[in-house]
């Protein structure tokens, strides 16, 4: 027997309660590879399926959690051995399919990803879906053109989850960093993620009758969607690209299509969830070589499985910094 985070659901109420507890091999769905988890985290996704489910979850009991890392215990499959690392994000494990908040997890073959040499599994978790999406982001402005020098790139949501890392790339890389945040006291901590400028939220988050502004940025990673993105087009350079990862604050886009037909403005959808294979390689081995480990460590805040239910709450309210690594064997 084994702890995981179980989600149950009280058919007369429709009410959910999110508690751990023991379970076994014999609970976990069939699929071809047992591995034993290390560590997880906590994506808005997760905060859904503690919750209400959102939507999400189909089928209770549950046990949430959009990815984890860990170690191949058992394969039926030749691309996998026992002792092998991996790192799991996406492919709607923890929503369709039970998922990384518990100590052992059952998963197919072609939803893992071989851990990169300079990553260890604790590591891979602070970076996560967010920072697996933050990398994809990145990726896809470079393939559009985007090099340093260019202009500020500008980071909306800055610092939560995606926004944190991709901060920390892109300064890494030697971007000009302008992190926008609607918390004035995460602005030391975006700077020390590298930030050089920080943009308040009530500034860009207002919806302006101008179609286009000046401009301002030369790339846009944007978290938030809604009334911010509208206004972010307008004020893109031209040929420039907005890479859109999340919509924190709304899925209506109240804009005009004049920034992509005068300007050029590319706006690039990145979606983690069924990226293909060869590309989640190639994001994860640019994390290991163009994230600095030292910038990953200070957006940590350690959890364990029995903090998942609080965190869950928090996250939907937005207040959640940076990444939460949960030791699920903690």
């Amino acid at each position: 027997m084994f702890n995981a985070l179980v989600v149950n659901k009280d058919e007369d109420s429709g009410k959910t309660s999110a508690a751990v507890q023991q379970i076994g091999l014999d609970d976990l769905p069939e699929a071809d590879v047992t591995v034993a988890v290390e560590y997880s985290t906590i994506n808005y996704k997760d905060g859904l399926c503690i919750g209400s489910g959102g939507g999400l979850v189909r089928k209770y009991p549950h046990v949430p959690g959009i990815d984890f890392a860990g170690t191949v215990e058992a394969s039926g499959d030749d691309r996998y051995k026992a002792g092998d690392k991996v790192v799991l994000t996406g492919w709607r494990v923890g929503e369709a399919h039970w998922g990384g908040y518990s100590q052992k997890a059952r998963v197919r073959a072609d939803w893992l990803v071989p851990l990169p040499d300079r990553l260890d599994t604790r590591a891979a978790m602070a970076v996560g879906t967010a920072g697996f999406t933050a990398m994809l982001a990145v990726m896809a402005l470079e393939d559009h053109g985007l090099t340093p020098g260019h202009g500020p790139v500008l980071v909306t949501g800055a610092a939560g989850g995606v926004g944190s890392v991709a901060t920390a790339i892109l300064a890494n890389l030697g971007y000009e960093v302008a992190g926008v945040t609607g918390r004035p006291e995460t602005a030391e901590y975006l700077k020390s993620l590298g930030a050089s400028q920080i943009v308040a939220r009530e500034e860009i988050n207002e919806t302006t009758k101008r179609p286009l502004e000046g401009e301002t940025w030369a790339g846009c990673i944007d978290a938030v969607g809604g009334t911010m993105l509208a206004r972010v087009l307008g004020q893109m350079k031209y040929g420039a690209s907005v890479a859109a990862v999340g919509l924190a604050g709304g899925a209506a886009l109240p804009t005009t299509v004049i920034p992509f037909l005068l300007r050029g403005v590319n706006l690039l959808g990145i979606d983690s969830v069924m990226q293909p294979y060869d590309n989640r390689l190639r994001a994860w081995k640019r994390i290991a070589s163009d994230l600095p480990m030292d910038k990953l460590e200070a957006m940590v805040t350690p959890a364990t499985l029995a903090d998942l239910p609080q965190l869950g709450a928090d996250i939907l309210k937005g207040r959640v910094k940076g990444r939460v690594v949960v030791d699920v064997n903690g």
